[in-house]
């Protein structure tokens, strides 16, 4: 969206972003894990109730979909769209020149009319994907070393040019102030993975190459940046603190009442803005339930992702008035033209944060956003 159109729109504007989980394909890498043609929607139709008034499976309301389709992704565009979502942003998932899930964007989002005619950014997914779904040992780490993604300030660099001549150069790609918006995923381990210094070598290294190549600027976003890297981020060259899933607390009880935390971490919003020195951009989602994801042991509940938590109480009327809160954030505290609010998330079924029509609500989780923003 350009200037002109904000002004159009008037100084209330703000700008919704739902992010985009772009695993609803085969791949092969998923293909040699577990079976050919294996999708979470597996898991998804799979899941059952848990616990009394456990709310599994939770189905999309048109059924399964391929994120490489066109015009199954052109509906979905369409959707969004008609909802106030002015935006999608999708995993990029990368490790050393390596690249999975990439056909839900390049083929089914930008192989769309609607797509093409849509702003978009990408996010980059420092993760590789799980190669165990359901998750059966208990005593593994939530987050296994081979699935981490080792990065030096080359790799770096080498990423931010496929994604600026692919991506960035792009008529709709979202941009504020004029630059192209990127944002990192883990940003923790980021930072971690090549330390303060060498994080700030790899940005600075990125930003003279997109100059150097005549390329578009970038802004970089901070996703999630613990509390102790929070402070480094500005000094390492980020532009903007955002989060994903900011709702659950994965230390408290196993049931969490959605109202109570949603009210917790908008309280938390002004403190990560002031920890990092940088513009916060609110992030809100409509629940809670990675259970899918996670095999069944009964009453034995691990209290670890992604068997816990689970957040219960959510309805597309809470969601209404959480959209509206951090509408009302980025108002308040951000420029005009930087005035983003993002969903987590568009698609993520199989861990029970979506705005994709479902079998219990219908559009009721969309309708949520265009009423509350």
């Amino acid at each position: 969206m350009r200037r002109a159109e904000l002004r159009r729109l008037g100084s209330s504007a703000v700008r919704v972003l739902a992010y985009v989980y772009p695993g609803w394909h085969p791949i092969p890498e998923r293909d040699v894990s577990f079976h050919p043609g294996f999708t979470e929607w597996e898991l998804v139709y799979a899941s059952k109730p848990r616990f009394p008034g456990h709310v599994q499976p939770r189905l999309p309301l048109h059924g399964t979909y391929d994120d490489r389709d066109p015009v199954a992704v052109g509906r979905r565009v369409a959707l969004c769209r008609d909802h106030g979502i002015d935006g999608l942003v999708y995993g990029f998932f990368w490790c050393r020149g390596k690249r999975v899930f990439e056909d839900a964007l390049d083929l089914g989002y930008l192989g769309s009319s609607e797509g093409r005619s849509t702003p978009f950014a990408v996010m980059w997914a420092n993760r590789m994907p799980r190669r165990v779904l359901p998750v059966r040992r208990v005593d593994a780490p939530v987050i296994e070393a081979e699935r981490l993604v080792p990065a030096d300030e080359a790799d770096f660099v080498a990423m931010v040019r496929v994604i600026a001549e692919r991506y960035f150069v792009r008529d709709n790609y979202l941009r504020l102030g004029g630059r192209a918006y990127f944002s990192i995923f883990d940003s923790t381990f980021f930072l971690r993975e090549l330390g303060v210094d060498g994080a700030r070598r790899a940005v600075e290294r990125a930003r003279e190459m997109l100059a150097d190549a005549r390329l578009p600027p970038m802004h970089l976003a901070a996703i999630e940046p613990a509390h102790d890297v929070i402070e480094e981020v500005r000094d390492v060259g980020f532009d903007s603190v955002t989060n994903y899933v900011l709702l659950p607390d994965w230390k408290g009880e196993f049931l969490q009442d959605y109202d109570e935390r949603v009210a917790v971490r908008a309280a938390e919003w002004p403190t990560i803005a002031a920890a990092s020195g940088l513009p916060y951009h609110p992030s809100v989602t409509p629940g809670w339930d990675a259970s899918p994801r996670g095999a069944d042991f009964g009453r034995e509940r691990p209290r670890k992702y992604p068997w816990w938590p689970v957040i219960k109480g959510e309805h597309p009327s809470k969601f209404r008035a959480a959209v509206t809160r951090a509408a009302n954030y980025a108002r308040a505290s951000l420029p005009e033209d930087e005035r983003l609010v993002f969903v987590a998330s568009l698609n993520e079924w199989s861990e029970g944060h979506y705005l994709e029509p479902d079998t219990r609500f219908g559009l009721g989780w969309m309708e949520a956003v265009r009423d509350g923003r």
